[in-house]
């Protein structure tokens, strides 16, 4: 049964790299073929998405307001104004555009993030006849760094977040400096590759600052409402545990209560909520339940106790460097799903001999870095990768596996080598 169950899963993710039928379905039959062959029953499948619900009401919630706000244009109205700030000097546009992201993606759903941020961008870049790859490759290496930042950066954070049981204060104090640290590596890099070959002349320089950001904004009313919501809803992530509500139901009622006041329908809304992502979730959640059922996590775990030797400090490096691999090749969701179990195999097993519960959790933030910025490595390595590569196309700049990898490799190379050292540094 280990080697049928093992088959299944290898088999969808094979399905997702080739992308013979879509991710979601692909997760949700290897999740199904798991139950009909027994691998796991009703009740299993039924427990291992309702021990996760939290992670989805808070993406459905989070997905609601973030479409209310586009609708505004506001994002727009933001880039635009940011490349007049800079009076469309290329490579400061490049960094301002870049920090945008990266903030945006830290506090909102980082798919919707580069779907925004990634056409205006490539207009920019248009408009001062560059080639737009450079502005859209460090978007893309931003928003999967400034993902890192929070709880809901990524849903790789929300996965590792619930299993670890940690909070939104956890991760602003212990991965937001490794995501302003690879900010600062990111940009550099941008400028030595990049940065110093960007030459605009003044004409072109003059379009930019003629653009009437004023046009891209739409609904004022709706603006202000969604922007006072939004920020009640981020105070209540901040101050949850104090408040002790669950971000689940901060994340849904801000989503409720600002649908009723912009008196928007509710097929309307639930349109626009991202339904394949959701399903996706709900099939990877059964089928990790399936390899838990074979005991496979618990093998795997107890190996790479067995190979660290019980240091603690090479199982830490090595949950950041073996999640940085399986990312690469599977998806940062995906590998946040399985290595979040065996890292709550691990944990207990140091806990024994390391008493300090600050330093036990290395593992958590050594699993959310490998993650994150591992999802820079491929096109594959994370969801926004593929959308805003998919974005690009649409607008006319095709970016392929080798041209992305090149330098996504470097970038994750790069932070993951720094990552290291923070971790070590920090916590051992």
């Amino acid at each position: 049964m280990i080697v049928i169950g093992l088959v299944v899963f290898i088999s969808v993710f094979y399905l997702m790299i080739t992308e013979k039928i879509p991710a979601s379905w692909a997760t949700m039959v290897g999740g199904l073929i798991m139950a009909l062959i027994g691998i796991i029953n009703e009740e299993d499948a039924l427990e291992a998405v309702a021990d996760r619900l939290e992670i989805l009401f808070l993406l459905i919630g989070m997905m609601m307001i973030v479409h209310l706000i586009s609708e505004t244009g506001v994002f727009q109205w933001f880039a635009i104004k940011v490349a007049q700030l800079v009076r469309g000097e290329p490579f400061r546009l490049v960094v301002l555009l870049a920090i945008v992201t990266a903030v945006c993606s830290a506090f909102l759903d980082n798919v919707t993030t580069i779907l925004l941020m990634a056409p205006v961008s490539i207009l920019l870049a248009k408009q001062l006849r560059l080639d737009p790859f450079p502005f859209v490759i460090t978007e893309v290496m931003s928003a999967n760094i400034g993902g890192l930042a929070t709880l809901i950066g990524d849903p790789t954070q929300l996965i590792i977040g619930a299993e670890g049981n940690l909070g939104f204060n956890d991760f602003l104090l212990n991965t937001a400096p490794m995501a302003i640290i690879s900010m600062v590596i990111l940009i550099v890099n941008v400028y030595i590759i990049y940065g110093r070959h960007m030459v605009v002349s003044n004409e072109l320089k003059a379009r930019i600052m003629e653009l009437d950001s004023s046009r891209s904004l739409k609904e004022p009313k709706l603006l202000k409402e969604a922007a006072v919501i939004f920020l009640l809803v981020l105070v209540g992530f901040i101050l949850n545990n104090f408040i002790n509500k669950g971000l689940a139901i901060i994340s849904l009622s801000g989503a409720i209560f600002l649908v009723i006041i912009a008196k928007r329908k509710p097929k309307e809304i639930f349109e626009n909520v991202e339904w394949e992502t959701l399903f996706f979730f709900i099939g990877l959640f059964m089928m990790i339940r399936g390899i838990e059922n074979l005991n496979i996590i618990k093998l795997i775990g107890d190996k790479l106790i067995g190979i660290t030797t019980g240091k603690f400090d090479m199982a830490v490096l090595g949950v950041t460097w073996i999640s940085a691999a399986f990312t690469s090749i599977i998806g940062n969701v995906a590998n946040a799903a399985t290595m979040s179990k065996i890292v709550a195999v691990m944990v207990p097993e140091f806990a024994k001999d390391i008493a300090d519960p600050v330093k036990i959790k290395a593992f958590w933030w050594a699993l959310s870095i490998g993650s994150c910025l591992g999802g820079n490595i491929t096109i594959l390595s994370s969801a926004t990768n593929v959308v805003a590569v998919g974005a690009a196309a649409k607008a006319g700049c095709k970016i392929d596996f080798v041209k992305f990898f090149k330098f996504g490799g470097l970038i994750a190379l790069e932070t993951l080598i720094i990552g290291s050292i923070y971790l070590f540094v920090r916590y051992m």
